[in-house]
């Protein structure tokens, strides 16, 4: 028949020639492609590898393209019997890798007999049924033929190779018209038997299938390979990470990135353009390919070039949806891009072979046979259709998963390759009230070393000279480290840590030493507290602390841990899969905390802690007492200016590191030295409390406060009689309180009941904590009749009466009565405090937030409670103050405290000056110091005293400083100069 006129056949052959350039530049594309993966993700030396490959590929393609199509079947045979020659050679003499014997080696090269397999096969099938022999003789035969290439790849195992030729086999049975009913027993058999080849997996293989069924991503296991395949593909964005110094890196944490997972490697090496280059690519050959099938001009040509168009669609959709973890990884490379020569030389011979099968057809003699002699191969066009919409589906999958994914799995695999040293923020100085150090940080540096990454002899002796170590000493540090990522090889001095600094020694960091150093010692120890390494209350406290992290731990220190703690930075390394360091990474540094400033006065602490001292020491007073806790607070504001606890352990023992030895006799010295006696301590008021008591009658006024009532020297009442410390006539109020008149207040507490003292002392801030910014401060103690006997205790009519002198169940702490004294004077409630401001590195300075004085209901009625206080001064117990220089008002007590050895009373003093205008108010409380007036009012007196004289300076507050670390014992908080 005609096919056509002459310029319809030349106008077909151009075309044909021009189809054929764009299938070649197709495969040449993916050539290049896989040689740029090659060579981003591996080196430069296997993309050479590979291209060698492909030249002698190439020089394949020209011969196998002027083999003639009547000669393929003797080429097929050829290729046939020397793959399975080569198959059983591999079996006996093959080289193992990944657990399989797949491969052939010649010295330095290798080769893959399973490949040869694919174009042997394909020829040999091509010629079997495009004969004319019988259905069932092309279909025995065919299957007979497959069967041991197959078998000998199982064997190695190659299971994925054993899958390309089963579906290539399949695919070349459909395309050449066997009958449905030879097809369907053999499928129907394949199905039964598939659920059998599951034990034919190897472990590593059956866990893939069962990570792809989970979904597993997991970071361990089989999920790991498609979890780094996602990473590979959402990093890489349009043009991807070749450009970026650390690319190669990257690439070490995908397996198979030249084989497996190469698509996914070229995306991220590459680029999403690459990615959508090579599937494209693909898309043109397997078009050309089948195409080619329907210009054959015989039944072996039409099957040769549809086989291999079912070989390319196979191998690229479950390659590129294994690399996606849409299909299971099935170890299928994806063709001519992953690395394989023989793959390369085996598909580049096949593209030849398709070429000569195109060449023959386009160049059909006129009496060609017609086409229903001739048919082609069924439904070609249309597994080349699905093909393309597979591959054009999964790439829209790569794209989604970049959009949706990307930002999470770029992050996941930064922080996997990514390994940081903690530099530790410099904690923030805390000072007194104008700025001198009360705690300060070590003016040194450790010197941390990434043993990994100092590798070169000469820094390593550059780094002992530095830090003034024997080369030897400071390697034997390094090895004993192990395989940790860090170890601390010296502490040194701040200016060698500048100098080391400087020096850039490779995988050499330099950070604060965590060290906290207190110049004061004890005296200011139980009021700032210690750092230490948090707890795990402290971790559930504060859940981004880092492991090992220094925080307050008690007092000033645990209070305002937030704000001194700063941020810490941080010094990253790049490590390999493997967690070796291969290089330095970000730094950040440190953020150091905010210096907080105290209401505290150095000067008058200090003078009110010697003055302590003296007592408990016996030096001055009536005895020595067991110990003691002295404050001095502004009683207008709140704010602390001294706060005196002894005795006192030193908190420089919980450096780090601890001294855990004078830790332990620090804890072992009576006197509970490890408490704040200020806040922490309770005892009976003694007759301090009869301010309180005094003011509940001025709210309820049972007995007028000018009215003198009989006293003497003992109050009898149900039976008992109670004593008062001295035998007085008839008194008021004012001169009971100015004398301490014991009788007095038994009888004004009974006759105002438990209730309405409890009302007016809570309101004072008896029996509850003062609120003060202090952590653990005990509440003490304020007994009700009601509460008393939910506790199980019995409260008599006794004790309604020594509730009046401070007796019976009440127990407080000195802040407590220095607290409702200060309430007395001024007629508002205060809330304690001790932190003033905080202060950034930038010198930005911020007042901290503090309660204002609440003002008492009742304040404008107290005058006749301050006028006897006042008394008490000018005349009465507390004349000790008599001879200061301003007129002050205070009380005395005495109180019994069964817990004393010896059945010493506890000495009470509370005082306010000047007391028409106060400014001050000061309580001390000694335990077993005897009488208030004879033991503490000294003390208090000496500390009036000093404030008096310095009160100008002492309630003056220096402008800020810039925070600095100090140094230990100096009196500012600058850091002291650079060495010269």
């Amino acid at each position: 028949m005609w096919t056509g006129s002459l310029p319809q056949r030349r106008h077909r052959d151009v075309r044909g020639r021009r189809f054929d350039v764009l299938a070649l530049v197709a495969a040449f594309t993916l050539v290049i492609l896989g040689a740029l993966n090659l060579y981003a993700a591996a080196s430069w030396s296997l993309a050479a590898r590979q291209l060698v490959a492909v030249a002698a590929g190439l020089v394949l393609l020209v011969l196998m393209r002027r083999v003639h199509v009547e000669r393929l079947a003797v080429l097929g045979w050829a290729c046939y019997g020397l793959s399975i020659v080569l198959l059983l050679a591999v079996s006996l003499f093959g080289v193992e890798r990944y657990g399989a014997k797949r491969w052939l080696a010649i010295g330095e090269l290798t080769f893959q007999p399973s490949e040869l397999a694919k174009l042997g096969l394909l020829l040999l099938l091509a010629n079997v049924l495009g004969s004319n022999r019988p259905a069932w003789r092309r279909f025995l035969l065919a299957v007979v033929l497959a069967v041991v290439p197959i078998g000998f790849t199982l064997l190695q195992p190659d299971l994925s190779t054993a899958m390309l030729l089963t579906a290539m086999t399949a695919g070349l049975l459909i395309l050449s018209r066997i009958p449905p009913r030879f097809l369907l027993p053999l499928f129907g058999s394949v199905v039964l038997v598939a659920p059998l080849a599951v034990r034919m997996l190897r472990p590593h293989q059956l866990a893939r299938l069962q990570a792809y069924l989970a979904g597993s991503e997991s970071t361990e296991g089989p999920g790991y390979a498609i979890r780094q395949a996602h990473i590979a593909l959402a990093s890489g964005g349009l043009f991807g990470q070749a450009r970026d110094p650390l690319h190669r890196l990257r690439a070490e944490y995908l397996p198979g990135r030249e084989h497996d997972l190469t698509l996914a490697s070229l995306v991220q090496q590459w680029g999403l353009v690459a990615g959508a280059s090579a599937v494209l690519a693909t898309v043109v050959l397997v078009w050309w390919v089948a195409l080619a099938s329907r210009v054959a001009r015989t039944r072996r040509g039409m099957l040769t070039c549809a086989g291999f168009a079912v070989l390319l669609g196979a191998e690229a959709v479950v390659s590129l949806g294994g690399n996606l973890g849409a299909l299971p990884l099935a170890g299928i490379p994806f063709p001519l891009v992953s690395q394989g020569g023989t793959a390369a030389l085996v598909h580049l011979a096949a593209l030849g072979v398709v070429l000569g099968v195109r060449r023959d057809g386009v160049r059909r003699r006129l009496w060609a046979l017609p086409r229903w002699h001739n048919p082609r191969p069924r439904l070609v066009r249309f597994a080349a259709l699905g093909v393309s919409g597979l591959l054009a589906g999964l790439s829209a999958y790569g794209w989604h998963l970049q959009e949706v994914r990307g930002e999470s799995l770029r992050r996941a695999g930064e922080t996997q390759m990514t390994r940081c040293v903690r530099i530790p923020a410099p904690r923030g100085i805390i000072t007194d009230r104008h700025g001198v150090p009360l705690a300060v940080n070590a003016a040194q540096n450790q010197i941390v070393v990434i043993p990994a990454l100092l590798r070169r002899p000469d820094d390593l002796r550059r780094l002992a000279a530095l830090v003034g170590q024997p080369v030897d000493q400071l390697r034997r540090t390094l090895a004993a480290a192990g395989t940790r990522l860090s170890t601390r090889v010296a502490v040194v001095p701040a200016d060698t840590g500048s100098r080391v600094s400087a020096a850039r020694i490779p995988g050499v960091v330099v950070a604060p030493d965590p060290r906290r150093v207190y110049p004061h010692g004890a005296m200011l120890a139980p009021l700032l507290g210690f750092v230490g390494v948090a707890t795990p209350q402290d971790e559930s406290r504060w859940p981004n602390l880092p492991l090992g992290g220094i925080v307050g731990r008690a007092g000033i220190e645990q209070q305002y841990d937030p704000i001194l703690r700063g941020i810490d930075g941080y010094q990253c390394v790049y490590v390999d899969p493997l967690g070796v360091p291969v290089t330095l990474g970000p730094r950040q540094a440190p953020v150091p905390g905010a210096a907080l400033r105290l209401s505290i006065d150095l000067g008058l602490q200090r003078e009110i802690t010697k003055t302590l001292a003296d007592a408990l020491a016996g030096r001055i007073g009536e005895r020595r007492g067991h110990l003691g806790g002295v404050v001095a607070m502004d009683p207008r504001t709140g704010q602390v200016l001294a706060m005196a606890s002894l005795p006192a352990y030193d908190n420089n023992l919980y450096g780090p590191p601890v001294d855990a030895r004078a830790l332990r006799k620090a804890v072992a010295t009576p006197g509970s030295p490890m408490l704040q006696h200020v806040t922490q301590v309770v005892g009976p008021p003694g007759s301090t409390f009869k301010l309180v008591v005094a003011a509940a009658d001025m709210v309820y006024p049972v007995l007028p406060p000018d009215k003198a009532i009989p006293t003497g020297a003992s109050y009898t009442f149900g039976g008992h009689t109670f004593g008062n410390w001295r035998g007085f006539g008839p008194q008021n109020l004012v001169q009971a309180i100015a004398w301490s008149n014991d009788v007095y207040f038994y009888k004004l507490a009974y006759a105002l009941g438990p209730d309405r003292i409890h009302q007016v002392g809570s309101a004072l801030g008896v029996g509850r904590p003062t609120g003060i910014d202090l952590p653990g401060e005990s509440a003490g103690y304020f007994g009700t009749p009601q509460s008393v006997r939910a506790a199980g205790g019995v409260w008599y009519p006794g004790s309604s009466v020594i509730l009046g002198i401070g007796q019976g169940y009440i127990t407080t702490t000195p802040l407590q009565a220095a607290r409702w004294t200060a309430a007395v004077a001024t007629g508002s409630l205060v809330t304690p405090r001790l932190g003033l401001a905080f202060s950034t590195a930038d010198g930005t300075t911020t007042a901290l937030p503090a309660p204002p004085a609440q003002p008492l209901p009742f304040g404008d009625a107290l005058g006749p409670v301050r006028e006897g206080m006042r008394q008490a001064v000018s005349g009465g117990t507390a004349a000790v103050l008599s001879d200061l220089p301003v007129a002050a008002g205070a009380k005395t007590g005495t109180s019994e405290n069964p817990s004393n050895p010896g059945g010493a009373p506890d000495a009470w003093f509370t005082a306010v000056a000047p007391m028409d205008r106060p400014a001050v108010v000061m309580t001390s409380y000694i335990r077993g110091g005897g009488q208030g007036s004879r033991t503490s009012g000294p003390v208090v007196k000496r500390a009036l005293q000093y404030f008096l004289a310095h009160q100008t300076q002492i309630l003056k507050v220096s402008p800020p400083r810039t925070p600095s670390a100090g140094t230990p014992g100096s009196d500012s908080g600058r850091p002291p100069p650079p060495r010269r």
